[in-house]
């Protein structure tokens, strides 16, 4: 049987473009047009948050600091929060009011709060999708509305989900939030358009787009306790869906429903080792240590097939011999997982996770001489 006959073969999805990222493992489970540009509409919104987290995880704003509403972001057309000049909001508010609301109002008053100008914040934006290696993303604007020249891609926004759930965790369950209104604005705005949180509890975010030429889109994320990858939170497998130019509201959801799903019962998640566990102790020479420890902080999780995971083949690729020093954090080697017909699962980076300092003049000496010997 061939490799590709061995994968789960994911469902129609009624979509330009989509993208289903097992955020746990790190694998795309499955994908079309993922490179394909397009115009994100207001899932623009999860950079503009990404620098609004940082900038508040920094300390260059805070949650209960207010921001001054200018003319430009009280003009701002399309979804709105409803604020005026009249007011001074809260940071937390703003961010409330992007996230649940996903209001261009919201949105110009927070990039101008953090950017100074809009052009500025615009270009903090596209720096900062080049560093997290977005290659095929290109921002015009903070909110998401129509310009030209303003795309990104399926596997990009899928990159900058997961940075954003990874990188700010504390800022995440804004994200699930299902109502939300600033005093004094329409009871009728109150409603997050990701229909997914009313539908699937293990579903807590992210972001809904719409444009007339984005059509319907929307990164959905849900994390759900599966059985075999421990207690806890170390027992939490996140699945994220990207599902973009769907039909309609009720369109999106369903097909990243579907997505959701099927992630989820086509593949298994595998536990190779625990967070901060060593997946290989090789030798160190002229080190202060006889062995280094190698493997990821985070643990080593990989997707497989369902039904496959008691017949992985593991096998790891390193330089030898290993001479000290070696530094916490260093790359060194990988490890190659596959099905048991050799088709290829997965290929995870190793990291050196317990520094091991160079010995002394006569340690390295004898090592040296043992070595020679060798």
């Amino acid at each position: 049987m061939s490799a590709a006959a061995q994968m789960p073969q994911p469902p129609e999805v009624a979509a330009q473009a989509y993208l289903l990222l097992d955020v746990t493992s790190g694998q795309v489970l499955a994908a079309r047009d993922a490179d394909k540009p397009v115009e994100p509409a207001s899932l623009t919104k999860l950079m503009t948050a990404y620098l609004v987290f940082d900038a508040l995880k920094s300390g260059k704003i805070s949650l209960k600091q207010t921001l001054p509403v200018s003319e430009r972001a009280w003009k701002m057309p399309g979804s709105r929060m409803f604020i005026d000049p009249k007011m001074q909001v809260p940071v937390e508010d703003l961010v409330k009011g992007m996230i649940v609301q996903s209001g261009n109002d919201a949105t110009m008053a927070l990039a101008e709060g953090v950017g100074g100008t809009e052009e500025r914040f615009v270009q903090m934006m596209n720096d900062q999708a080049k560093a997290l290696g977005m290659k095929a993303s290109s921002y015009k604007n903070p909110e998401g509305l129509t310009v030209a020249g303003h795309t990104t891609t399926a596997r990009d926004l899928a990159t900058l989900a997961t940075r954003l759930i990874r990188d700010f965790p504390e800022y995440v369950p804004y994200y699930a939030i299902q109502r939300y209104r600033y005093p004094g604005t329409p009871a009728s705005n109150d409603t997050n358009r990701n229909l997914l949180l009313f539908r699937d509890p293990s579903v807590d975010g992210l972001k809904t787009g719409h444009t007339n030429a984005a059509g319907y889109c929307l990164v959905a994320t849900a994390r759900r306790q599966v059985p075999g990858l421990g207690e806890g939170a170390q027992g939490q497998r996140r699945l994220l869906s990207v599902v973009l130019g769907a039909t309609s509201e009720n369109a999106r959801a369903a097909e990243s429903q579907k997505l959701l799903n099927w992630g989820y019962t086509a593949y298994e998640a595998v536990r190779l080792s625990p967070v901060g566990g060593a997946l290989a102790t090789p030798r160190v020479w002229k080190g202060t240590a006889a062995q280094v420890k190698l493997g990821r902080p985070e643990g080593v999780v990989v997707s497989v097939p369902t039904g496959e995971g008691a017949k992985l083949k593991t096998d790891i690729v390193r330089p030898e011999p290993l001479v000290a020093p070696l530094t916490r954090g260093q790359p060194v080697g990988t490890l190659r997982v596959t099905l048991a017909n050799g088709a290829p699962v997965a290929e995870v980076p190793l990291t050196v996770l317990e520094t091991v300092d160079e010995s002394g003049v006569f340690g390295r000496a004898w090592d040296a001489l043992r070595l020679w010997i060798q």
